[in-house]
């Protein structure tokens, strides 16, 4: 068990089943929790819990009919009232929470975060099965990035949530740095759908701050914070230091290329069996070490992503991928045959650019 005590007095408790902040005196809490959500001035109590805590399985379940009432059961098995608590849960370990701080001058900010994404990131407006029926949610996939600001400072309310809007963008930023890709899609991921913030200011502090506004320093500090705390929570749970660094496999995951589908592809490319399995596994590792290659197809895939976007032309983007992967042989034909299927519109073109990118890959194993 660790203990902090924070700007202002208030104490952070973390263990491997939760991080737990009491409040010492007048807060104000501005909270996306189920339990005691909104803006709060008379909280006591603040959590982070680990929902995965002493499960072998590692999977979450819920504990009650309505999300509230499964936040409730976990602020009862804490010990915590449950009228003066809020709180966030998660699939991620809490051993690996990360707490980080920063200041300017009169004030000073404490990052709490865990952040779990192999299953669960998503990138905004993607599709999905959650829906709810009077308060019960009927589809839920765990992993989530849960963000707990502190600041020994007063905010004012406006200030409070523009602090938690800027908590959201650190989020969006620090997943864009890493090349989060989304579970649901073939675009790069902007958070989870199950992500939570806290936002705590001190009502007692003589420090009153109004804007938050990242032309200010405490915007400025905010964003900074929070978008480091997260990337080092990513790489504490996830390895998320590979999205940024050393895997070919990880860059192209997003597009649904993986082992087995390139090895599928290869078996036809080669007409090979299952003996030569060994030698596609050794070839594919070296492929997906080599740092030349790592951002070739990190600059293809953007292109696919310029295509989505309607930032690049698609005569243009597929001239621009010719160039990237011409070192693969064989793979002008692939391009040229692409080009007599024209006209094809912006989605046709970025699932054949897949496709096409699936095809040069496995090429290029086979030619090793």
């Amino acid at each position: 068990m660790k203990q902090l005590t924070l700007p202002g007095g208030d104490i952070l408790t973390c263990d491997d089943r939760s991080a737990i902040i009491k409040l010492s005196g007048l807060r104000r809490v501005l909270s996306t929790s189920f339990l005691n959500g909104g803006m709060r001035d008379d909280l006591h109590t603040l959590f982070n819990y680990s929902e995965v805590y002493g499960r072998e399985d590692e999977c979450c379940e819920m504990r009650a009919p309505t999300c509230e009432g499964h936040i409730r059961s976990i602020v009862e098995e804490l010990g915590l009232n449950p009228n003066y608590s809020t709180g966030l849960s998660t699939a991620a370990k809490m051993k690996y929470v990360q707490v980080e701080q920063a200041g300017y001058d009169d004030f000073k900010l404490t990052a709490v975060v865990t952040a779990g994404l192999d299953v669960s990131g998503n990138r905004i407006g993607d599709p999905t099965e959650w829906h709810e029926k009077k308060g019960m949610p009927v589809r839920a996939h765990a992993g989530t990035i849960n963000i707990i600001l502190h600041t020994d400072a007063c905010l004012t309310r406006g200030a409070m949530t523009r602090t938690l809007t800027l908590c959201s963008e650190a989020k969006t930023a620090a997943l864009q740095e890493v090349l989060a890709p989304s579970c649901f899609s073939d675009g790069l991921a902007t958070g989870s759908g199950t992500d939570g913030i806290i936002v705590v200011s001190n009502l007692d502090s003589p420090v009153e701050l109004t804007n938050a506004g990242s032309h200010f320093k405490l915007g400025q500090i905010t964003g900074d914070l929070v978008k480091n705390t997260v990337i080092a929570a990513l790489v504490a749970e996830n390895g998320f230091e590979a999205y940024a660094r050393g895997s070919m496999l990880k860059r192209v995951s997003r597009f649904g290329l993986n082992e087995e589908t390139l090895w599928a592809e290869y078996c036809i490319l080669t007409e090979t069996g299952e003996t030569d399995r060994d030698l596609f596994n050794s070839r594919l590792r070296r492929v997906s070490r080599d740092e030349s290659i790592i951002l070739k197809v990190t600059l293809y895939g953007h292109l696919v992503d310029l295509l989505r976007w309607r930032l690049a032309d698609t005569h243009d983007t597929l001239e621009a991928a010719s160039e990237i992967i011409s070192f693969i042989p064989g793979v002008d034909k692939d391009i040229l045959l692409l080009s007599n299927s024209f006209p094809l519109e912006r989605d046709e073109l970025a699932v054949a650019m897949q496709l096409l990118l699936k095809r040069a890959l496995s090429r290029l194993l086979s030619a090793m």
